[in-house]
């Protein structure tokens, strides 16, 4: 293992010292995202802040909570803590195959009595911190030896198998593109990733055969054909491809969707959400969105770039590969430039597992942002 540098006395700072080196450049467009999603969500509920809205705005300011304190608790608790955290996930996980609830033909959800949990959604940010813990202070020697990326491969592959079984394919492709992505991050060597596409598609016929449920082919053969099975399989895609292109430029105006007001579109509230938004914004509307989202991606990658110790900027990358992979599949899907998955629209979409991993990531990257001039040990002291 490398040697471990000495943390530098700066890590004993004040509360006023981190708070001058807080993001507003990443807080702000965070937070343009979360009020847009309560405008959207009231008009989800028909102009009422019931169902949707109000439980979504508790929400939020649950997510505020959990944000500041990752942001603001020292960041040599997070690299302590980083494998716990991924253990904790990862029980959570397994804890869903036994005792999981069932919502929507799927086992994803651990009933906690007061909350419903997925811990499908917080593994992706605890891989994160995982993988960061582990790469953060292994030099280049030690970066260009296969052998050192076999614990990483198994922190995927255990989780991965577990929620592909749940079954949530779209979450599970999302971990092995976070995982590959920090993988060329550290500097893997080119001819792993090679050969590993060429193990994966030699391994498409076994899963295409044996992986795959029913519904799951029937969402990539719909997505080839679209005419496939119309009032089937491809009537919620369908439907939102008729709800975002019948909002033109300037949409229909807010409230006065036909396709969303209607309940002609299943899910506007979670998957489909852009496409409400679509339908009643815009053209302009969504644009601004697709904006707003850039902005955050770019800030992570400044963030990532002016980070001076290793952790910090592999927990900015990592994180920023997550909220891209999470808003790109989300919008490629709903406008039918990919087969149906579940992945919701990061910030936007209704529901609280999602919301409150991704606050606890946006945390995490703006403590590594606030400490971004220290050195740190693998120790964390």
């Amino acid at each position: 293992m490398a040697r471990l540098t000495r943390v530098s006395n700066a890590s004993m700072m004040t509360f006023s010292e981190k708070l001058s080196r807080f993001s507003v450049a990443l807080f702000t467009p965070m937070c343009l995202v979360l009020a847009t999603s309560i405008v959207v969500l009231y008009s989800a509920g028909g102009g009422a802040w019931q169902p949707f809205a109000l439980s979504q705005l508790m929400k939020i300011l649950l997510g505020f909570v959990v944000f500041f304190f990752a942001a603001f608790t020292n960041i040599k608790t997070w690299i302590k803590s980083a494998y716990l955290i991924y253990a904790i996930a990862l029980i959570m996980i397994i804890l869903v195959t036994f005792v999981g609830h069932t919502g929507m033909g799927a086992q994803r959800w651990l009933n906690l009595g007061f909350i419903h949990i997925q811990p499908s959604e917080l593994i992706k940010i605890a891989l994160v911190l995982a993988l960061a813990r582990y790469f953060a202070w292994m030099n280049s020697v030690e970066l260009s030896q296969i052998k050192n990326y076999l614990v990483p491969i198994a922190m995927l592959l255990v989780p991965f198998g577990l929620i592909v079984a749940q079954p949530d394919l779209g979450t599970a492709l999302s971990m092995g593109m976070i995982t590959v992505g920090v993988f060329y991050i550290v500097g893997a060597q080119k001819k792993w990733f090679i050969i590993a596409a060429i193990l994966g598609l030699m391994a498409a016929p076994v899963v295409w055969y044996g992986g795959l449920h029913d519904y799951q082919r029937d969402r990539i053969i719909t997505f080839i054909d679209p005419d496939h099975d119309a009032r089937g399989a491809g009537y919620q895609i369908n439907q939102a491809k008729i709800a975002f292109g019948s909002g033109g430029i300037t949409g229909k105006g807010y409230l006065n969707g036909s396709q969303s007001q209607q309940s002609f579109l299943p899910e506007k509230q979670t998957d489909f959400i852009f496409t409400m938004l679509g339908e009643e914004l815009g053209f302009i509307g969504a644009f601004v969105l697709l904006a707003v989202y850039t902005w955050i991606i770019l800030v992570l990658f400044w963030c990532a770039k002016t980070c001076r110790n290793r952790f910090g900027q592999l927990i900015c990358f990592g994180f920023m590969l997550n909220f891209f992979i999470y808003y790109f599949i989300n919008i490629s899907m709903v406008l039918g430039l990919m087969p149906t998955v579940g992945v919701p629209l990061p910030l936007m979409s209704f529901g609280g597992s999602s919301l409150l991993s991704l606050m606890f990531g946006f945390g995490l990257a703006q403590n590594a942002h606030i400490h971004k001039d220290q050195q740190l040990s693998a120790k964390g002291s």
